[in-house]
């Protein structure tokens, strides 16, 4: 039985993981369509780049989508680790609340996962 405290913590990573999706389709959807394409051609030209401009966009096209799909399964793992009470799920759940805590939005559920209490709940000495 997980306590009462913690029931919620799985949610809020299967959160992130709907937001890092949605992200994902969005920026497909800018990157499928031409006029998408041609907003961030024009925003790269505004900005003063000079070069091969389409092959910057694919190399950024290919970094997005590799560092969203990465955050999407990271929270994945923290969210479905987390509900079975698995070990890999809180080591998945600290990754990513470390990595939100950059932006200060991670800071209180890292603290919470760090808590030794929490660490127990998950089998994690």
């Amino acid at each position: 039985m997980q306590p009462v405290g913690l029931r919620w913590l799985p949610f809020v990573f299967g959160a992130g993981a709907v937001f890092w999706l949605v992200q994902l389709a969005q920026f497909a959807a800018i990157i499928a369509a031409p006029a998408g394409r041609d907003q961030l051609h024009q925003a790269l030209v505004q900005a003063g780049v000079k070069g091969d401009l389409s092959t910057l966009l694919v190399f950024e096209a290919i970094l997005v989508f590799f560092f969203v799909i990465v955050a999407a399964i990271l929270h994945a793992t923290a969210y479905f680790g987390l509900k079975a009470r698995k070990p890999w799920g809180w080591i998945a759940a600290v990754i990513v609340a470390a990595a939100w805590s950059l932006i200060l939005v991670g800071i209180p559920v890292l603290v919470m996962l760090i808590r030794s209490s929490t660490r127990h709940a998950y089998g994690i000495p």
